[in-house]
C-alpha cells in the first residue's frame, strides 16, 4: 500500500529513518504526523539483535513508530548501501542517531551524499554532539538528565538527585531535531540548498534546564532541589487535602490574598511571616504545614473548584488512568484511533497541537519489519527478478 499520509500538512516530504531506540524515532514521528512520508531503513530479520522498545508488538513500539512504512536493507552489503543511496535520492530528509564516526565508515554521512543530493537535509542525533571530547561515548537518556543537572534539581533535598520518570532527554532531542528539520525545510525554500544539522541528548537537557541556567549564568546561584514546591515562588506546589494531594500555584501579591481568602486564613495576608515573597520563602516550612492543616479540612474536589473559581491555579494529580478520566482531556480528543493489520484497534495519543486547516491523525498503526520492503523497492523501479535475486543474497 503507498503512503497513506496523516496529514496532508507535510505530505509532500519523504523522510529517509535511519534511527533506533527513542530520540531519532521520536524526530521521525512528528513528521509523519503531520504526513510525511517517513520510510523506516531496518537490519532484516536475520541480522537484527534485540529488539528495542520491547519489541516490535510491544505498546511502546507501536506509539513510536505510527504512521510510518519500514523497508529492510542490509548496509553491511554493497548492495544494501547503494539500494539505501538510491533511495535516498528521492527523498528530502535523512535522519540518523548513528554512533558519529558510523555514517563516514558507511559512506552515507552528510559531506558525501550531498555531493549528489545538494538539497537534502540531513539530521544527525548523537549523546554528546558530532565532535568534541565525549563525541564517540555511547548516549543513554538518563546520562544525559544527570550530566545536564536536571537531576540535581529534581527530588527532595536531602534524598540525592532523582530522575525524571519519562525518557525526557531522548524525547527532547527527538522534538528538537524535528524542530530543525522544519527550520531547515523553511531555510531551503528561500536558498534552494539542503544543511546538516545536529543536536544531542546533552544539549536538548542543557536547553531545557531554562530557568535553572540563567540563576547561574547571570546570578551567579546554583540551584537545588526542592522537591514538590517551586524554589522560587511560594506557595506553590504538592499539598494533602483529606482525601489525597493535588497542584495549588500561588504567583503574586493578588493570587495571594484571594488564596488567603478562599482558604479561610485572611489574617495571613498581613501576617510578618507570610505577606511578602521574602517571609514565605524564608518561612516555607511553616507556611506549607499550616497550608496542609486547613486543606485537611475538606477533599480536593472541594478545593479545586473553589480556588479555580476565584482564579488560583490548582489541579488533581492523576495516574495515567486518571489522565484519560479527565474530562478536559476527552474533550481535546487526544486520544486517537487505528487500526492494526496485526493488532485489531488501538488507543494511541495524537499530537499535542490542533492545526485548524491541516490536523494530524493516526493513518497507519506501527509496520511490522520489512513490511513494505518490496513496495518502497518497487516505487525505485525493481523489477521482480531483481527483488528476488536481492532478497535471496539477504540484501533486504
Amino acid at each position: 500500500m503507498p503512503h497513506i499520509p496523516a496529514s496532508s500538512a507535510l505530505a509532500r516530504f519523504r523522510v529517509i529513518d535511519l534511527t533506533q531506540v527513542r530520540a531519532g524515532p521520536t524526530a521521525c514521528r512528528q513528521l509523519a504526523d503531520w504526513g510525511a512520508d517517513v520510510i523506516q531503513v531496518q537490519m532484516p530479520d536475520h541480522m537484527r539483535g534485540d529488539d528495542t522498545l520491547g519489541g516490535q508488538d510491544g505498546s511502546d513500539y507501536q506509539y513510536t513508530h505510527r504512521n510510518k512504512r519500514s523497508i529492510t536493507l542490509n548496509l553491511k552489503e554493497p548492495e544494501g548501501i547503494a539500494l539505501l543511496k538510491r533511495l535516498i535520492g528521492t527523498a528530502d530528509v535523512v535522519v540518523e542517531n548513528f554512533r558519529p564516526d558510523v555514517k563516514f565508515r558507511l559512506g552515507i554521512d552528510y559531506e558525501t551524499l550531498s555531493k549528489d543530493y545538494p538539497g537534502l537535509i540531513y539530521a544527525s542525533i548523537s549523546g554528546f554532539g558530532q565532535t568534541g571530547p565525549l563525541a564517540q561515548r555511547p548516549g543513554f537518556d538518563q546520562i544525559a538528565q544527570g550530566m545536564s543537572g536536571l537531576m540535581s534539581v529534581t527530588g527532595k533535598l536531602g534524598d540525592g538527585p532523582m530522575r525524571v520518570g519519562i525518557p525526557i532527554a531522548d524525547l527532547c532531542a527527538g522534538i528538537f531535531a524535528a524542530q530543525g528539520i522544519l527550520v531547515a525545510l523553511l531555510e531551503r525554500d528561500a536558498s534552494g540548498k539542503g544543511q546538516w544539522l545536529h543536536t544531542s541528548l546533552l544539549e536538548a537537557m542543557v536547553y531545557m534546564m531554562d530557568f535553572q541556567t540563567s540563576r547561574w549564568l547571570l546570578d551567579g546561584d546554583v540551584p537545588t532541589q526542592a522537591g514538590n514546591y517551586h524554589p522560587t515562588s511560594i506557595p506553590t506546589g504538592v499539598y494533602k487535602a483529606r482525601d489525597g494531594y493535588m497542584n495549588i500555584a500561588v504567583f503574586g501579591s493578588k493570587i495571594w490574598e484571594r488564596f488567603c481568602e478562599i482558604l479561610g486564613a485572611p489574617e495571613w495576608v498581613t501576617d510578618e511571616r507570610y505577606k511578602d515573597k521574602r517571609g514565605r520563602s524564608v518561612n516555607r516550612d511553616s507556611i506549607n504545614l499550616d497550608i496542609n492543616r486547613r486543606l485537611a479540612l475538606q477533599d480536593r474536589a472541594y478545593w479545586v473548584e473553589r480556588f479555580n473559581a476565584g482564579g488560583v491555579a490548582c489541579g488533581l494529580i492523576n495516574d495515567v488512568k486518571g489522565v484519560f478520566e479527565e474530562p478536559q482531556i476527552q474533550h481535546l480528543g487526544m486520544v486517537k484511533e487505528v487500526v492494526s493489520d496485526h493488532h485489531g484497534l488501538q488507543r494511541l495519543v495524537g499530537q499535542p497541537m490542533q492545526l485548524e486547516r491541516t490536523p494530524s491523525t493516526i493513518a497507519r498503526a506501527a509496520p511490522r519489519r520489512g513490511e513494505h520492503s518490496q513496495e518502497i523497492l518497487q516505487e525505485l523501479g525493481l523489477e521482480a527478478d531483481e527483488l528476488a535475486n536481492l532478497k535471496a543474497k539477504g540484501v533486504y
